[in-house]
């Protein structure tokens, strides 16, 4: 929602900034699997947002807390590592298979290597339970739409017999968490996301809800879906002058 690939967009940080002035509490949630928190926070303030660390909720924060103590096999980017903390990782012997998302790198095709699927659906067929930080099927990207983990966890789904547990968006849970951070009431909160799946969601918890259109955003998907967001803006750029509107 405020870059592609790095680029920003146009207007975001301002558009943060109009927020905060305007008294509204943020909190940045976000599906990324490929980066730290710490790395994420400062790409942020790198294109100009005006961000705390501890203001961004990721997925791999929602894995170490519901993971704790446990033995999990993880097919995910080495960099996010650091942020499982508290879980153990093996190689075998597991207790959960853990999967994570794809990056623009080389790097996929190492974690999400035949042999290492073919280890995780051991694991579950030995009685592990299937956990992935979000099951999206593709993301944006500067050269267009990339493919994403969501296809591997549908493979194990399917070969192992098994329903993966979300723990990103669009989960209640996930959304939850941000309202506890935020202590807010969900019919006072807007999610606003280019996503029409994973951000919209949020409106299943009574959540008011944004789609920008950019980034993620196809007019096909919104045909297609059952969901209809709140508003619907070209941009991040345009949300305060909405919400002014709208308030």
């Amino acid at each position: 929602m405020f870059h592609v690939s790095g680029e920003p967009i146009p207007g975001g940080a301002e558009a943060v900034h109009a927020l905060r002035a305007a008294g509204h509490r943020l909190r940045f949630v976000t599906n990324n699997t490929t980066r730290s928190r710490r790395v994420l926070a400062e790409e942020l303030r790198a294109i100009g947002l005006e961000l705390d660390d501890d203001e961004l909720q990721t997925t791999p924060q929602a894995a170490a807390r519901v993971l704790a103590g446990r033995r999990v096999l993880a097919l995910c980017m080495p960099a996010i590592v650091g942020d499982l903390a508290g879980i153990e990782l093996v190689g075998e012997g597991a207790d959960a298979v853990l999967l994570g998302g794809c990056d623009e790198t080389d790097e996929p095709n190492r974690v999400f290597s035949y042999m290492n699927l073919a280890r995780a659906f051991a694991e579950l067929q030995d009685g592990a339970a299937l956990y992935c930080l979000h099951k999206s099927r593709w993301w944006q990207t500067s050269l267009g739409p990339l493919l994403d983990a969501g296809a591997f966890v549908a493979g194990l789904e399917y070969a192992a017999g098994v329903e993966a547990t979300v723990l990103g968006k669009p989960t209640p849970a996930y959304f939850e968490a941000a309202l506890a951070a935020l202590d807010a009431d969900p019919e006072l909160a807007w999610m606003v996301g280019d996503d029409i799946e994973a951000d919209i969601g949020a409106q299943k918890l009574g959540m008011r809800t944004v789609l920008v259109r950019t980034g993620k955003f196809r007019p096909d998907a919104l045909e297609e879906s059952s969901a209809t967001p709140d508003i619907i803006v070209n941009s991040i750029a345009d949300l305060p002058e909405w919400l002014e509107r709208w308030v």
